[in-house]
């Protein structure tokens, strides 16, 4: 599996998956442009972004406590109290 770096990496990582995805009972053909889901898409997609950005790296950014790698925090598994503030703090980041 390609490592997803930047929000074009997690894009196409969705388009890869074709998972059948249902909204409002229809099938979403193609995830990634689909209005009522694009907005978390956009979301998730600007913390990959935010984390190439050197001011942003250490808020965006955690380490694996599974394998040691520099990871994004949108995926992080919480393991102290530091990271629930990063947490949240990159969410006020992000939102609107």
């Amino acid at each position: 599996m390609k490592r997803i770096v930047t929000k074009e990496d997690y894009i196409q990582s969705l388009k890869d998956l074709h998972h059948a995805v249902y909204y409002n009972g229809k099938r979403v053909e193609d995830i990634t442009e689909h209005p009522g889901l694009r907005p978390h898409i956009n979301a998730a997609a600007l913390t990959y972004e935010l984390a190439l950005r050197p001011e942003h790296e250490d808020l965006m950014n955690a380490t694996s406590h599974l394998t040691g790698r520099k990871i994004n925090r949108f995926t992080h598994i919480h393991q102290s109290v530091d990271d629930l503030i990063k947490k949240v703090q990159m969410l006020r980041l992000i939102g609107p």
